[in-house]
């Protein structure tokens, strides 16, 4: 068996592998699987709150650590680990099945928040932060998984609609929660309540999946090692470091050149290791390469980017330049979310109801969210209207789900119906990436941009320099409403600037992203199509 699986696994082989061992459903009742889609919605929003909530409890956690300077990866860790294992999450449930991975989930989640509430440092906060990342990487496909195992045809859409609900309103409330506990129980209190509820999430739901209906045959010793064998531990290693190593250049509150060129070579390692080396690669190349899978990719990764952008950083342009509270400031992620699950939902409903061409609705809609960015840029000033903010974060986020919807139905037009399932995960997987991307290399942006502001501000008033105020600024929005005279005015002055290029940075990464689009082209490339096959096959 297990020499039949290694003979017929390649590049074809899915990310997220079909061969996922079926879990029994014909015998469970509808309040047990009620029951089970709970739990995992559950533990999908315990994962979204901890994408968000740092950008309200940003300021208390950075002022407790004294790590102002390093706010940046309060966040980044968090998303780069979980990206880093997303790849693999597919591979992982195939052997261990969706079931035991979902509890082995829980419990290094559980761990890595346990870790985070009690870290006496900045070192064992990112660290509790890392293993937490670690934990959530390739939760959403898991639970999708189990989704079409578990439910009915009838019922799958609901199900997963149910869970990814979970994970909107995730991110919408996690801010929300975090600057309403925060200052009034300290940011610790944020990881302690979570931290029990995924540990006990990890028996209730071990108790309430069903075991695959082939577990007793094909879950050996023998299958088991067959299968970690085949693991691409080499190409998951070289592309995490890539990353890492790319981010921490560009997340620096001074660019640091020396990470850049050897991130280069590891990719280019990483490269041949997928297309020389890999039996089972986490990247398959060759199908990335294809005209339309590549470009669709690179173009859904900016544009994230720029959506992370949005939802990372209007927190705290709330929090500094408003002067809002950070429970208050946390609600401005409401409408921009609902934005972003309305986006996807509407233009399915209404437009994309057939196989078919989206070339033209794509870029559109690129131009209507680099527009709307460009707009959250100009409105980023005390005085603009709070509604009017607020209805443009709506329209950022409206735009940017259907985008996602736009460009995968056209992706999948390009692309050979018998590569849909590969070409769905390769592009899924790219905009995890982003995650990763629009946290570290917009924080560090926005780091460098403030920094600069804030010092020629004092200069330009003939002040002293103040290097320890600036710093204090860089890790705390919350610093520029305990500040009076004129160092509030320099504070919230060089505030304004920063969102504006960094919302403004984000039109033009749109931008970009809209002409790598429309190198996608609106009709398939049959002669590529027919490349493809021969190097597939």
């Amino acid at each position: 068996m297990a020499d039949t699986e290694s003979q017929t696994t390649s590049e074809q082989t899915p990310l997220i592998a079909p061969t996922t061992p079926k879990h029994d459903a014909s015998n469970l009742s509808g309040p047990r699987i009620t029951g089970i889609v709970v739990l995992m919605a559950l533990l999908i929003f315990i994962q979204a709150t901890n994408i968000s909530m740092m950008t309200t409890a940003q300021s208390e956690i950075a002022t407790d650590l004294d790590a102002y300077d390093q706010a940046t990866w309060f966040t980044a860790s968090f998303m780069i680990a979980s990206s880093s294992v997303t790849p693999l999450a597919g591979r992982l449930s195939a052997i261990f099945t969706a079931r035991l991975c979902l509890v082995f989930s829980s419990v290094i989640l559980a761990t890595g928040l346990f870790i985070t509430a009690a870290a006496p440092s900045l070192g064992f906060f990112l660290l509790g932060r890392a293993v937490s990342g670690w934990g959530c990487g390739g939760l959403m496909s898991i639970t999708i998984i189990l989704a079409l195992d578990l439910a009915s045809a009838k019922r799958r859409g609901l199900v997963i609609g149910l869970i990814s609900s979970g994970y909107t309103t995730g991110v919408s409330s996690g801010a929300v929660l975090a600057g309403l506990l925060t200052p009034i129980m300290g940011w610790r209190i944020i990881f302690w309540i979570q931290a029990p509820i995924a540990l006990c999430l990890a028996p209730l739901l071990f108790w309430a999946i069903p075991p695959p209906s082939n577990d007793s045959s094909s879950f050996t010793a023998e299958n088991m090692l067959a299968s970690l064998a085949r693991i691409d531990y080499a190409g998951a290693l070289t592309l995490t470091s890539a990353f890492v190593l790319f981010l921490t250049s560009l997340a620096a509150p001074e660019v640091i050149i020396w990470p850049i060129p050897v991130s280069a070579g590891l990719l280019i390692v990483f490269y041949f290791i997928e297309s020389r080396w890999a039996q089972e690669p986490i990247i398959p190349v060759r199908i990335l390469l294809n005209r339309g899978v590549l470009l669709s990719s690179l173009a859904g990764v900016g544009m994230m980017m720029a959506r992370w952008a949005v939802v990372f950083f209007t927190p705290s342009y709330a929090i500094a330049v408003r002067g809002w509270a950070p429970a208050s400031a946390g609600l401005i992620l409401i409408p921009t979310n609902a934005g972003f699950g309305s986006g996807g939902l509407l233009v399915g409903w209404l437009h994309i109801r057939k196989a078919g061409s989206y070339y033209f609705s794509s870029l559109i809609f690129f131009v209507c969210f680099a527009a709307v960015t460009a707009t959250l840029a100009v409105l980023s000033s005390e005085d603009s209207p709070a509604a009017l903010y607020m209805a443009m974060t709506f329209l950022n986020g409206l735009f940017a789900g259907a985008l996602v919807n736009y460009t995968l139905s056209h992706l999948l037009y390009l692309t050979n119906p018998k590569r849909h399932y590969i070409v769905s995960a390769l592009f899924t997987t790219f905009r995890g990436f982003a995650g990763s991307f629009g946290s570290a290399i917009g924080g560090g942006f926005f780091t460098r941009i403030l920094k600069r502001a804030l010092d020629e501000g004092f200069a330009q008033h003939g002040l002293p320099p103040k290097p320890d105020l600036v710093r204090t600024l860089l890790g705390s929005p919350a610093t520029v409403g305990h500040l009076t005279g004129i160092e509030h005015l320099i504070a919230k002055q060089s505030f304004e600037h920063a969102f504006r290029m960094l919302f403004m940075a984000g039109c033009v990464v749109a931008l970009a992203s809209a002409v790598i689009q429309a190198g996608t082209g609106w009709t398939p490339d049959h002669k590529t199509e027919e490349d493809f096959e021969d190097e597939t096959t």
